[in-house]
Formats: structure tokens, sequence, C-alpha cells
């Protein structure tokens, strides 16, 4: 489970990347603040579903775009 978990943070050059990490952060913030509104009936505002979801589609946009390095 490490190890699969310091896969995920790492980018195309296969360094730690830290908008891995906020994508990740932003994905379990998504899934708790979804949960807490489905199953405890906690008021989260729609503008916040909204706001993250973009920001995790602007890291994963921005993860496409990134070409890996050649080594010289």
């Amino acid at each position: 489970m490490k190890q699969f978990l310091a896969q995920i943070l790492k980018d195309k050059n296969n360094a730690f990347s830290i908008r891995e990490a906020v994508i990740a952060v932003l994905i379990m913030v998504l899934i708790i603040s979804w949960i807490g509104q489905q199953f405890f009936c906690k008021n989260v505002p729609e503008f916040m579903f909204y706001s993250f979801t973009s920001l995790i589609a602007a890291g994963c946009f921005g993860y496409s775009l990134e070409k890996k390095t050649g080594t010289i």
C-alpha cells in the first residue's frame, strides 16, 4: 500500500510532485464532503463541489500536457 501511494504522488519523470499531492488531497476532500452530505445530512455548499472538481480537472489536464524529459 505504501508503494502504491508513493507511485501515485509521482509525475511522469518519476519525481514527487506537489501537484499530484494537491490533487490527492482535493479528491479526499471531495469524497469526504460528498459522504457528509449524503449520509450525515451535513449541508455542503454546492459551489464547493464545483470548485474542487474543477481543480482536480485542471490538475489532470496539466498532467496530460506535461512532457517526459529525456535523458542526455
